[in-house]
């Protein structure tokens, strides 16, 4: 073999095996460099207390949890006791997730609410409400934190949204149809900060 034949296979050989160092390299500092959180669901969480008409954002960062929110809400024009079924005007109780963000809302802005749940579900199916087929595709979509299914006897459409308070004489009024709802300028805030996936949870 000749140098000029030698040369010819060595170089891409070489070239070759530079390019497989380069790339193990680059694999294992993505291995060692930490996840950023940014803003993935969990960076997030929603307590609503009912009965206080307050919604609370708690923020994670590096770490540790802290309040930086607290915003005066209103509710369902039921507002006591967790929503049954369609048209009950009641707010449900549970723990829930941000389903999707709607920013033509007709109440300004509006964060969608994975209601029915798994325990919805549950009690509806025991109540005759849905069949067990509505329920094994609530159940799928809990479990993947997907959107459920909306048009069932359990109601839907449950929102966190703009609209106000309903203030009257410092007084809070509960106008909605079991939603949650917060000043414009509050659910602005509110709606650029959280993102799809966030825990929310209901409590009475």
């Amino acid at each position: 073999m000749n140098a000029l034949c030698s040369n010819s296979i060595l170089a891409p050989l070489l070239f070759a095996g530079l390019v497989v160092v380069a790339a193990a390299q680059t694999s294992s500092a993505q291995r060692n460099q930490p996840r950023q959180r940014g803003d993935s669901e969990d960076q997030f969480r929603i307590v609503i207390k009912k009965g206080e008409r307050k919604l609370y954002l708690y923020r994670r960062e590096n770490g540790n949890e802290r309040l930086a929110k607290t915003y005066q809400i209103a509710l369902g024009n039921n507002p006591t006791g967790t929503k049954r079924r369609q048209g009950d005007g009641a707010t449900p109780e549970g723990d829930y997730y941000i389903t999707h963000k709607n920013a033509r809302s007709k109440f300004y802005l509006s964060l969608g609410v994975s209601y029915p749940n798994i325990a919805d579900a549950e009690k509806g199916l025991k109540d005759g409400l849905i069949t067990k087929a509505q329920y094994q595709t609530i159940v799928s979509a809990i479990r993947g934190k997907t959107k459920p299914p909306q048009n069932t006897k359990l109601g839907g459409d449950i929102f966190i949204h703009g609209g106000g308070t309903g203030k009257l004489f410092g007084l809070i009024k509960d106008w909605t149809l079991g939603c949650v709802a917060l000043e414009n300028d509050e659910m602005k805030v509110l709606f650029d900060l959280v993102p799809v996936r966030t825990p929310v949870k209901i409590i009475p």
